[in-house]
């Protein structure tokens, strides 16, 4: 299944080098909304951190830059001279802190955004595209939509065979792991709590976007709710009893195990607490997008070792060197499987 770099890189020189392909002046995105394409693009504006990860695992040198300036740390696992390009700002979601005389001062061909769909979003492309004259694209930004998004951006873009490689390789992962554990009956999966924040107490309620591969693969103790991110209390995870724990924070990562509030929980007394991976993306959450791949196959090791038997060195090794177009060494790897930056 994993795409090697070589091939990657030779399928994606043999889209460029291709004759013209007809194409449609305009194609719908997520929203509806007819959108022109940009087949010689060669700037694409990301309207927040979802998107980028799009573009970058797709097609890099056409990303304008980063919603936030990357670490030192994360050029690392990506391409140095892409990760250093700057901080633009975000048009979306919380914090946005780009204007519109910033992103037309940056000529995009496009401009992404991969989320949510709603009215709200609608409106934030219509009124952008409208005032700048730049094409803006809304793409679902859900996991199981993350093959139709690809074809999509390949479209848009001109990168239709490296879109429909990046489309088939997310296909296959989650029809691999989904169909792995098909046999195991939804009430005997296990219960899975998604600790955020230093102290645990932020979680994913039912259907949020933040712990959509945790429901795919397991029950979210958090889903009788339904919304986004909420603060609980502990005396909730106590009634829950979760036998898993998935953190994306390294600080309750490290002090849940001796904190007396949490020994009782089954996850605690078992030693299932998981620090998830996230150099230089999260694998489970934040942002959510592409790098959620990777995740999937690790939340499938912890929960059902029996069932996963693949080594998840390798997969690691060979998502990086087709989402991140470099090849972490063992080291590298290392590192990254700790929960370490």
């Amino acid at each position: 299944m994993p795409l090697t770099r070589r091939r990657f890189v030779t399928t994606t020189s043999a889209a460029l080098l291709a004759p013209g392909i007809a194409r449609a002046d305009t194609i719908t995105d997520d929203a509806g909304r007819a959108v022109r394409v940009a087949p010689n693009a060669k700037r694409v504006f990301p309207a927040g951190p979802p998107a980028e990860i799009l573009i970058y695992s797709l097609a890099p040198e056409l990303l304008i830059g980063w919603s936030r300036a990357r670490q030192p740390d994360d050029c690392t696992y990506l391409l140095p001279d892409i990760c250093a390009r700057p901080e633009v700002g975000r048009l979306t979601g919380r914090g946005n802190t780009a204007n519109l005389e910033s992103v037309i001062a940056l000529k995009p061909d496009l401009i992404l955004d991969v989320g949510s769909t709603t009215e709200t979003y609608i409106s934030v492309a219509n009124r952008t595209q409208d005032q700048t004259g730049i094409p803006y694209a809304l793409l679902d930004g859900r996991f199981l939509s993350l093959p139709a998004s690809y074809q999509k951006l390949g479209r848009l873009i001109g990168w239709e065979s490296a879109g429909s490689d990046f489309s088939g390789y997310c296909k296959r992962t989650v029809d691999a792991i989904t169909n792995r554990i098909a046999s195991v009956p939804m009430e005997k999966r296990p219960r899975v709590y998604a600790a955020r924040g230093p102290r645990g107490l932020i979680t994913g309620l039912g259907g949020s976007i933040n712990v959509e591969t945790i429901e795919l693969v397991a029950r979210n103790v958090a889903s009788e709710n339904k919304g986004g991110l909420a603060n609980v209390s502990i005396e909730q995870v106590l009634l829950w009893n979760p036998d898993v724990i998935v953190t994306i924070d390294r600080d309750f990562a490290a002090s849940v195990r001796s904190d007396p509030a949490w020994a009782s929980v089954k996850a605690v007394r078992d030693g299932r607490v998981h620090l998830s991976p996230k150099a230089p993306f999260g694998w489970v959450d934040f942002p959510p997008s592409a790098n959620r791949l990777i995740g999937l196959w690790w939340l499938g090791k912890i929960l059902y070792p029996d069932k996963f038997p693949e080594d998840i060195r390798v997969l690691t090794r060979d998502f990086y060197t087709m989402f991140y177009h470099r090849t972490p060494n063992d080291a590298q790897i290392d590192r990254v499987l700790a929960g370490r930056d």
